[in-house]
């Protein structure tokens, strides 16, 4: 029997390996030395820091790059690819290692020094990044070439090179090389198969016959400016106006600083319907005479149609930089402004950075209005930012507005800016009649609550009799602004934002209007499993069902956000109201600003208290402004106008009393304003007429165009009564102290000699 054979013991032996011995060792290929840097760049990248890294510039770039171009470079310890913005160019080598840029992004510049200083001075001013301003000063179209593409041109060849002997042509291919030769120069292929009435295979041919050469050129198409809605007459209207008393005075040292030169800042304040836009008109037109270009503001984009229409009638070249641009459209004229293409710039917020060569002076129409604010990095003020781009380029800036922000308000008290004052009406129209409507006694048809009151809808009706348009103001977009369970008191929120989300019917979806999250309407409630969810609150998409359903047969339309998402359809809803093709136009604060439509009779804002009630310090601020904008979009023809107010607070400090006059212009008188409404409480066997309540009456302003109907009901109130003040007041059997702004009031319970809350006299 054999035996297996044992084996030795295995000895393990531990030996110290180094790290860099468990790898092959690889031969380090001796390369040449690294050429020498003459000249270096400062890189500010789109991060929050506040210095600048430095990076040497090989050869073949040398040629390329200058002060506001962008390069790639790399970045961080991995060395990524990188773009940034080359702020200096130095030939002070640094004293520690560095890294070189790997190539220039654009052909050209795209940064002025201007625009290089003003962005400094932001980045310093806001405290952010430079690298972050100069990546938000640029549109994303520009730095991706959108609206660009390549296009093929043919050049035909010198007599010196053609082949010999000659190649045979065809009759089309003779035709395109003689088209050719006429142009004496390279023609976009397209374009030449157009000329000799042929297709591309002939002008393909004579490349191939080396009779010319092909060309590939990055080409661009220049948009054209919409100018519909704009006819001859109404140019020919446009350039034939002349200026009233007011307006000389206010034009007089805007032109002296125009012709003077330097920096000089206007605010001119003037009331609705002032002539304003006729005094930035004279403006731009002397500015372009004098070959420089002109910037003009404008807060909403809703203003930016109307706007171009104006200023194309008295400049043809006129571009449009704003974000509802597609990028392509907008990069293009971003590019034309770079190019020296244009004389006139209309845009928004960010048109403020536009890259003008020549620019002579900048407007701020609505200058008191927020949303020239950025939200986002870096979070400028466009209008603080065009005041500091026209002193750092020693140009006049108009700042204009009939509501002033207090900022500018106080600059001009101070002799900062020199305030110039348009205090009436252009053709002596008169300002509006402005009235309240307290909702407090306002009762619901039908048991519902209803956004327009009764008051309201008869004012409506009047205006829609006498062939006027309409517009509604409510400051909230969607259909119910909160989704709620009533059995365990669920609301719907989002779940980045913790608000409340708002319902689009429109769109069959929740939104949360901050951060743009959307999810799906629920038909359980998440939390307890009923059934019964609620959509309350009011929106516009609400307003609008509700208006079509009191006015069946009358043009309804809506103008906000949601609905003017589409390219184009500002200027088209805009056109069509002011053909008058629609009735009534409601929205959002996108029509209250700036808007010039002579037939709109009546103004009615459905809610006032909703931006009183915001926790914002500026919230009266910037209700007041919002209101005083919307009323001055009636009353612009000759048949006059009215504005009706509805709130649930007319006790409040913003509210005047009646008899008062604001300061501020435009001027008015807040007046109460009360439907007829009769409540007669019916017995089980029938009417009893003896219990019937107390009729409240409207009391109606003074001067107002237009009366409410009133049914002659007994009533225990005493007729109006007039005081020495002037004002037509009702007295109340009871001490209102606390709503004093009612009219005439009694001392306590017993009879008395009412007192007038204006000026506290004895009736």
């Amino acid at each position: 029997m054999s035996t297996m054979p044992t084996l030795a013991p295995i000895r393990w032996e531990t030996q110290r390996v180094s790290q860099r011995e468990l790898f092959p060792v690889s031969v380090d290929i001796p390369s040449a030395p690294p050429a020498p840097v003459s000249l270096f760049a400062d890189v500010v990248f789109d991060r929050p820091l506040d210095h600048a890294y430095t990076y040497g510039i090989p050869d073949q770039l040398l040629n390329n790059i200058a002060v506001g171009s962008r390069v790639l470079a790399p970045f961080g310890k991995g060395d990524r690819p990188t773009p940034g913005f080359c702020v200096r160019l130095t030939d002070h080598c640094p004293s520690y290692s560095f890294k070189s840029l790997i190539r220039v992004l654009d052909d050209r510049v795209l940064l002025t020094p201007e625009l290089m200083r003003l962005t400094r001075w932001m980045a310093d001013y806001y405290l952010c990044g430079w690298g972050q301003v100069l990546n938000a000063v640029l549109p994303a179209g520009v730095k991706a070439r959108s609206g660009t593409r390549n296009a093929i041109f043919v050049e035909a060849l010198p007599q010196a090179v053609l082949p010999e002997p000659l190649p045979g042509l065809s009759a089309k291919q003779e035709l395109a090389l003689a088209k050719l030769r006429a142009e004496g120069g390279p023609v976009e292929a397209r374009l030449l198969t157009q000329m000799a009435k042929c297709g591309i295979g002939p002008v393909l041919a004579l490349v191939e016959k080396k009779l010319a050469r092909r060309i590939i050129r990055r080409i661009e198409a220049t948009p054209a400016v919409d100018s519909a809605g704009i006819t001859q007459d109404d140019e020919k209207a446009e350039c034939l106006v002349t200026l009233n008393d007011d307006q000389r005075q206010v034009w007089a040292p805007i032109e002296n600083a125009l012709d003077k030169g330097g920096y000089h800042s206007f605010l001119l304040h003037g009331v609705t319907g002032s002539g304003k836009t006729e005094i930035y008109l004279r403006a731009m037109e002397h500015v372009v005479r004098q070959g420089k270009e002109a910037l003009i503001l404008v807060p909403e984009i809703s203003l930016t149609p109307q706007t171009i229409q104006r200023f194309q009638a008295r400049c043809k070249n006129v571009a449009v930089l704003h974000s509802h641009l597609g990028s392509a459209e907008r990069a293009a004229h971003w590019r034309r402004v770079a190019n020296g293409e244009v004389q006139v710039v209309v845009g928004a917020r960010s048109a403020v950075f536009a890259p003008t060569r020549k620019l002579g002076l900048i407007v701020i129409d609505e200058e008191h209005e927020g949303s020239f604010k950025q939200e986002s990095t870096p979070r400028y003020h466009a209008r603080d930012v065009a005041v500091m781009r026209a002193r750092l380029q020693e140009i006049p800036i108009i700042l204009g507005s009939a509501t002033p922000s207090l900022e500018s308000w106080h600059n001009a008290e101070r002799g900062t800016y020199t305030r110039l004052t348009l205090p009436n009406r252009v053709l002596d129209l008169p300002m509006p009649q402005v009235g309240l409507i307290d909702l407090r006694h306002e009762w619901p048809v039908s048991g519902r609550f209803r956004a327009i009151s009764p008051a309201l809808e008869r004012a409506m009706r009047d205006t829609l009799r006498d062939k006027g348009q309409v517009m509604l103001l409510l400051n909230r977009r969607g259909f119910s602004t909160h989704v709620h369970c009533p059995s365990c008191g669920h609301v719907e929120s989002c779940h980045h934002c913790d608000l409340a989300l708002v319902y689009h019917r429109q769109r069959n979806g929740m939104i949360c209007h901050y951060c743009g999250y959307q999810q799906d309407p629920n038909k359980l409630c998440p939390k307890c499993g009923k059934t019964e969810i609620r959509y309350q609150g009011l929106g516009t998409e609400k307003l609008q069902a509700e208006i079509e359903e009191v006015f069946p047969g009358v043009v309804v339309r809506r103008m906000d956000s949601d609905s003017t998402r589409r390219p184009g359809s500002h200027g088209r809803l805009l056109g069509a109201f002011r053909r008058g093709l629609i009735d009534i136009l409601l929205g959002t604060q996108m029509i209250a600003k700036g808007l010039d439509f002579p037939n709109v009779m009546l103004v009615g804002v459905v809610n006032a208290d909703m931006g009183l009630h915001i926790p914002d310090f500026r919230s009266a601020e910037r209700t007041f402004q919002l209101l005083s904008q919307v009323a001055g979009r009636a009353g612009r023809g000759p048949r006059g106008g009215r504005v009706l107010v509805q709130t649930f607070n007319p006790d409040h400090a913003f509210f005047l009393p009646p008899g008062m006059t604001m300061n501020l212009s435009p001027s008015w008188r807040w007046s109460i304003v009360r439907s007829t409404t009769i409540r007669l409480f019916n017995g089980l066997l029938g009417s009893l007429s003896g219990a019937r309540k107390r009729t409240k009456r409207p009391l109606m302003p003074i001067g107002w165009p237009g009366t409410f109907s009133m049914p002659c009901v007994p009533s225990s109130y005493p007729a109006l009564m007039k005081h020495e003040c002037g004002c037509w007041v009702r007295p109340r059997r009871r001490c209102f102290a606390s709503k004093a702004f009612t009219g005439f009031i009694f001392n306590c319970s017993r009879p008395a000699r009412p007192r007038c809350i204006s000026c506290f006299g004895p009736s």
